[in-house]
């Protein structure tokens, strides 16, 4: 069967010409738009390597959901995300082990001699804030707030607290079970100097683990427990815990979105951060890693239960990789 049977040669000439350059057109767009460089949604990126994280468990959620997006759209890209603590995660940073540290508090002098020693140049990115949470398990029907200076009797390092009865005579003769992050965390460093004074000062009768996860199963499974971690941990497990009021002596003031965010929920509202080799930024694969964090990671902020900054601190991050 012949396509052309029934018009002119001339004519089958023409229409011949013309589907093939119909036929160039469309090869041509395949080629320009099925990829991108960036791993937009019009197609897979170009872009491959790997890109290592580790870091603040507190941290992670943010991480591991941009880490997850980003691969989605950039299936060439390998991104691993470790949850050693803060502590733990700037001896790998400050090695050159790790292309990024997740950190709930800012660097220490002695972890920025070691950077220096190694010959390693960072930035320190804000990208979310927090708000430390004391929760108690969900049964506890006696405690829904609690001092700063209550805390500091429970947690000082010669505490000899056992039960609840200890801390506010109203409360019942029930034994206390603390569960805090382990001293590589810097959750346990920011709240040991902001309750006793000084980080790292802190009784160590206590289950303590760098996974919040643990923390949140051991508080959850024991009525008269007491512990301490990131707010998108409680949030999450909102059904099994409760987030006792913190009074700082202007009143009780819960952890909530708004609270975190405009620094009212004193003293546990804290920004958090990543650090980042800048070596590293010149490697496509982090710098691109970064951008995405920027951007699409402002929504994902949200969704693991932290609070987002606003645009503008988005926007003077997204300076920092040119």
């Amino acid at each position: 069967m012949r396509l052309f049977s029934r018009v002119s040669q001339k004519h089958s000439l023409y229409a011949v010409i013309a589907l093939m350059l119909v036929l160039a057109l469309a090869v041509v767009g395949c080629n320009s738009g099925g990829k991108t460089d960036t791993g937009g949604a019009t197609g897979e990126s170009e872009i491959s390597g790997t890109t290592k994280i580790d870091g603040s468990s507190t941290v992670a959620p943010i991480s591991e959901a941009v880490a997850e997006e980003f691969i989605a759209a950039n299936p060439g890209v390998q991104v691993t995300v470790g949850t050693s603590g803060t502590g733990g995660g700037f001896k790998k940073f400050t090695t050159g082990e790790i292309d990024i540290n997740n950190a709930s508090r800012h660097i220490k002098d002695e972890e920025k001699e070691a950077a220096e020693k190694n010959g390693i140049e960072y930035v320190e990115i804000p990208i979310a804030y927090d708000g430390i949470s004391i929760a108690v398990n969900h049964g506890n029907d006696w405690a829904t707030s609690i001092t700063v200076d209550e805390l500091k009797k429970i947690w000082a390092p010669d505490s000899t607290i056992k039960t609840w009865k200890e801390v506010r005579s109203s409360w019942p003769d029930e034994k206390l079970v603390l569960y805090g992050p382990g001293t590589d965390s810097g959750t346990f460093d920011y709240f040991t100097e902001t309750v006793n004074g000084e980080s790292g000062a802190s009784r160590t009768d206590y289950t303590a683990s760098e996974d919040d996860n643990v923390l949140v199963q051991g508080v959850a499974g024991d009525k008269g427990a007491l512990g301490y971690f990131g707010y998108a941990y409680y949030a999450e497990n909102a059904s099994k815990l409760k987030a006792l009021a913190i009074d700082a002596g202007d009143g009780e003031v819960k952890p909530n979105d708004t609270t975190i965010m405009d620094g009212t929920y004193k003293p546990f509202a804290r920004p958090l951060f990543i650090y980042v080799n800048k070596k590293a930024i010149e490697r496509p694969e982090v710098k691109e890693f970064l951008r995405f964090y920027f951007t699409e990671g402002r929504a994902l902020v949200a969704e693991v239960g932290y609070v987002p900054l606003n645009d503008a601190e988005y926007e003077e991050n997204l300076k920092l990789l040119e």
